[in-house]
């Protein structure tokens, strides 16, 4: 039987996504990476460790995602995670493009690494690759094929966007024949790179889906996944005017934490100064007004008010001027498994 599920905000686990590094092989059209507001670093062993012990405790179940960049491009990073192991650390995944650089498979075990989740953002190589780079789905394929081999967890990250809505429904057999277990459809943010191409700047370039065809498509293809015994997340994205609103940054535990040590509680802040937190030497401190966490507690029609500030225009309005719907806090995910 089809299970489909909204997955609530966790209140009871601590989720760090840990950026490692901003550097990276590839340059991806819609990478959220901005340097000048991130920084350049590459952490040091040390650094990392007293930041992932912050988050850590016994009585706090926290999970860590390992991103960059490219943090297999971290020389350490086999070590990192062994050391997140002894914190205690409830999962560990490294989030990857698949050069899987450094042998990172062949020093960890699927014992110490809960999944290697790798960004394809095609079915095939040449719509991949006009987003990613020349050459990567096949490096992408290659790495998943390399992962399964060895009995890690996989999981496939797939962003869409008007560039390759067109082949989401061609993953499903794909994933099916690659052995991979969960799929992750993201919905792209105007954030990084992609903001470059906001359509306000270049109308012909715009990236969003608009609602009614991610509504009619999404969730079937998330079915079909299931049907073949994926687990398929997706974010919810777009609300009913009488589904109630909810921010992840005021209820749930999740910190987005970048090299020059900046720490964000929503994605979508991430190309502003408006970090809630930050790290001053190994503490961490939260800042003064105004931050994120100010905007947090704003109430509008349109539900997030950072989709309502940076990128309106996955918004629709009536003939009186109100919104159509609302936008879902972007944590906010629906859940399809086959039970």
């Amino acid at each position: 039987m089809k299970t489909n599920k909204t997955v609530a905000f966790s209140r009871n686990a601590t989720n760090v996504f840990f950026h490692i590094l901003t550097r990276c092989n590839l340059k991806c059209r819609h990478c959220y990476i901005n340097p000048d507001q991130h920084g350049t670093a590459t952490l040091p062993p040390d650094t990392v460790k007293k930041r992932l012990a912050v988050f850590a405790g016994p009585d706090n179940p926290a999970n860590v995602i390992f991103l960059g960049g490219e943090p297999t491009l971290h020389p350490d990073l086999a070590g990192l995670v062994r050391h997140a192991r002894v914190l205690g650390y409830a999962s560990i995944t490294i989030d990857t493009n698949g050069y899987l650089f450094n042998d990172i498979l062949n020093r960890v075990t699927p014992e110490e690494v809960d999944y290697f989740s790798f960004s394809l953002d095609g079915a095939t190589a040449p719509t991949n690759d006009s987003i990613r780079g020349t050459g990567c789905y096949d490096h992408c394929i290659a790495g998943i094929r390399q992962a399964v081999a060895r009995g890690f967890n996989t999981s496939v990250i797939y962003t869409v966007s008007t560039a390759n809505l067109h082949e989401l429904e061609m993953m499903v057999p794909l994933l099916e024949e690659l052995g991979v277990h969960r799929f992750f459809i993201q919905v792209i943010g105007i954030r990084g790179k992609s903001a470059l191409e906001n359509p306000a700047r270049n109308p012909s370039q715009n990236l969003q889906v608009e609602s009614a065809r991610w509504m009619r498509i999404i969730p079937d293809v998330a079915e079909k996944a299931a049907r073949i015994g994926i687990t398929v997340t997706y974010p919810k994205v777009f609300l009913g005017k009488d589904e109630p609103f909810e921010c992840a940054g005021l209820v749930a535990k999740n910190f987005f934490i970048f090299p020059n040590g900046r720490v964000y509680r929503c994605p979508l802040c991430e190309d502003f100064p408006l970090h809630q937190f930050e790290f001053r030497g190994d503490r961490l401190v939260e800042r003064g007004r105004i931050n994120e966490k100010d905007l947090f507690q704003l109430s509008i029609p349109e539900g997030c008010v950072m989709n309502r500030l940076i990128q309106p225009d996955n918004l629709a309005y009536g003939p009186d001027g109100t919104p159509e719907y609302k936008i879902a806090c972007c944590l906010l995910k629906e859940e399809v498994t086959l039970s």
